[in-house]
């Protein structure tokens, strides 16, 4: 039996082949973690963003089914996370306020106790705009600075800056606006 002996300098050109592969491997494998981290946060930014427009509508509709007292609805107040909700009074336009004001701040849902069913830091406001005219707005924390709304959003204006994530100067303040219009019809 003859055995065919390798040439002195093929010597572990197999290993180095192993090396250069799992090196490869690993670069691919980081990059991946690293998509999945960025695929996380907007799945969460999107999520936050529907919850953001189911409470929107939710309120914009209130409004609407209660058009005889839409002006009470417009009282300068910011509703939601860091403040006490109002009571649920007498009023129809009452319980709106004070339902609308538990559902920003997570109501809905709850985990160990904590309200979870909203946005982080979820906050509305509602302003007047003429005469049967009101701009709802719902605002809430990102997790990543992008942009300033515009200057015509205040609610929650300097309320999301925050050193652990880079937020400064609103950047990470997300808002949606919907306009509510009706007719009086009298």
């Amino acid at each position: 039996m003859n055995y065919i002996k390798a040439p002195e300098f093929q010597n572990g050109g197999m290993l180095l082949e192993v090396l250069v592969t799992l090196i490869v491997l690993a670069i691919g494998l980081l990059g991946l973690a690293g998509l999945q981290t960025r695929l996380q946060a907007a799945e969460m930014e999107s999520y936050q963003r529907a919850q953001a427009i189911l409470l929107l509508n939710d309120m914009a509709n209130r409004i609407q089914v209660n058009q005889n007292a839409a002006t009470t609805y417009v009282t300068g107040e910011t509703y939601g996370a860091g403040g006490a909700c109002p009571a649920a009074g007498e009023t129809q336009q009452e319980r709106d306020l004070s339902e609308w004001c538990l559902a920003l701040q997570g109501a809905a849902e709850k985990s160990g106790g904590s309200d979870v069913g909203a946005m982080v830091g979820g906050r509305g406001c509602i302003e007047s705009l003429g005469v049967n005219r009101y701009m709802i707005t719902v605002v809430w924390q990102g997790l990543t600075p992008i942009s300033v709304p515009p200057e015509s959003v205040s609610c929650g204006a300097g309320l999301y800056d925050s050193a652990e994530t880079n937020c400064s100067g609103d950047l990470c303040r997300r808002a949606i606006t919907t306009v509510v219009t009706y007719r009086d019809w009298e």
